[in-house]
């Protein structure tokens, strides 16, 4: 133990093809089912079942194949833990720019530093894809923004009522950026065209939106 938290112990490794984000939707399923009825806002509300939850997860695979959507996973002994997402802009001007989307950490497993290990993963992934600029919105209050100050991320500002928790309840949005690298559209810009054209050897954007709400809510308890 490190100033009493347990060094994290699990395997963080990117969903490169869509197949893989397949094989693992029912793992992924649990955890965000785990996060939401955990009280995360994330897009969902307590009514959100197994069925549901599995099937956002098997829309993204698309998403992944085109390079457009990456996702990390991470497991331990018992399972899946932690998963984290980057959408990538696919606008001519917006190329240079990420979006960090479903952060979520299990129950079982915070307290033990994964959410950091997950952002960490998900910063070094999109910079490698090119992205200057990362954006994130989160729950204001909720223990992740300790997570995001803490890595560095710069308040931007909040927007009251921004979206309803599991329960239904409205809450007011932070809005996070992190400059990773010297600006520039068209540096960016080219470097993740390479990259999507690659398919399943990119990394992307959550292309829809999930039963229940947003998709881009990044918030969740993991302390």
């Amino acid at each position: 133990m490190t100033g009493g938290r347990t060094a994290v112990t699990a395997d963080v490794s990117r969903l490169r093809t869509g197949s893989e984000l397949l094989a693992a939707a029912g793992p992924l399923a649990d955890l965000l089912l785990d996060t939401v009825h955990a009280g995360a806002s994330l897009g969902f509300l307590e009514s959100l079942d197994r069925t549901d939850a599995a099937e956002f997860w098997r829309d993204q695979a698309s998403a992944v194949d085109s390079g457009l959507l990456a996702v990390w996973m991470a497991r331990d002994a018992e399972g899946v833990t932690g998963t984290i997402g980057v959408r990538f802009g696919d606008k001519p001007n917006g190329r240079h720019r990420a979006e960090i989307v479903k952060l979520m950490v299990h129950r079982r497993a915070r307290g033990q530093g994964l959410g950091r290990t997950l952002l960490t993963a998900a910063e070094e992934g999109a910079t490698r894809r090119g992205a200057r600029l990362l954006h994130l919105d989160t729950e204001t209050g909720s223990p992740a923004e300790r997570l995001y100050r803490a890595a560095g991320w710069e308040r931007a500002g909040v927007i009251p009522d921004y979206a309803a928790d599991p329960y239904g309840r409205l809450h007011p949005t932070t809005l996070y950026y992190k400059r990773t690298g010297v600006a520039g559209v068209g540096g960016g810009a080219e470097a993740i065209a390479a990259s999507a054209g690659a398919g399943a050897a990119g990394s992307g954007t959550d292309p829809g939106t999930p039963r229940g709400g947003s998709g881009a809510r990044t918030g969740a308890p993991y302390a």
